[in-house]
């Protein structure tokens, strides 16, 4: 078992926002946390990254990943674990990159952060290559441009590059697609699967839409106001048992007579 989570509860402040919630997650797999704005999809996998914002923390039950407790991490430990052993992609990676510096200069501090022992050069090469592996055309170029000069489906792939360079074994990928056009959506969600085949890595994915869920999912896990009102692997799609599945099902675009998560 890489990832368990157990009867996890999540504060802010002395409000509880999020409620026991459980999922085990494997080596390559794929889970969906699926739910409307507000569900608290993104509190849980910014707990198990340990950057709850503000007043927010864990107020009961246990994040274990690879065996060890993520509650007994000390501050240093968060450092070196993120980044290199679990890593995210955000919603807009546009947003996360500084607007006024080269593609290639933020990559390469990114990477001797992590890895200080590395030269400028030798983070060049890794990030050139990483650049490659999530196709995006003339890496040199990449490294040159300033982000306003990339459309979003490219900077998204810088976000899924710097993610993915030091190799982590969990991937948590936090709306990565909801500020893209459709066909560009379409392109991100096929890398992340591509990620998943060529590294082994396991991948966390929240996003509200049902339909990209089941698509590229081996497991499903349904989020409302705070709490996980159903989970499970095919048959969430196939035989729903809460009423706001169902619902979310019934949102699910139809193409012909054919539901986007039957495709």
């Amino acid at each position: 078992m890489l990832l368990e989570v157990k009867d996890l509860n999540i504060s802010y402040g002395d409000k509880l926002t999020v409620s026991g919630v459980n999922l085990e997650l494997n080596t390559g797999e794929i889970m969906s946390i699926v739910g409307e704005s507000g569900s608290g999809k993104t509190t849980v996998i910014r707990a198990i990254m340990g950057c709850l914002p503000g007043r927010g923390h864990v107020s009961g039950g246990s994040i274990i990943f690879e065996g060890r407790d993520m509650l007994k991490n000390t501050p240093k430990e968060w450092r070196q674990l993120c980044g290199r052993e679990m890593s995210m992609i955000f919603q807009d990676s546009g947003n996360m990159i500084n607007p006024i510096r080269r593609i290639g200069e933020q990559f390469v501090d990114y990477i001797r952060t992590h890895a200080p022992e590395k030269t400028k050069a030798e983070a060049a090469e890794m990030a050139k290559d990483m650049l490659n592996k999530v196709r995006l055309p003339n890496p040199e170029s990449i490294m040159q441009s300033y982000p306003f000069e990339l459309s979003g489906g490219m900077r998204q792939r810088v976000g899924i590059a710097m993610a993915m360079v030091f190799r982590p074994k969990l991937l948590l990928a936090d709306e990565p697609t909801s500020a893209l056009d459709v066909t560009t959506q379409a392109q991100i969600i096929r890398q992340i699967v591509d990620i998943r085949n060529e590294f082994g890595v396991a991948v966390i994915l929240v996003t509200h839409n049902l339909g990209v869920a089941s698509y590229v999912s081996n497991k499903l896990v349904v989020m409302k106001n705070g709490r996980v009102v159903e989970s499970g692997k095919r048959e969430v799609i196939s035989n729903p048992q809460d009423a706001y599945t169902k619902e979310l099902l019934a949102a699910v675009p139809v193409v012909g007579e054919v539901k986007y998560y039957d495709r």
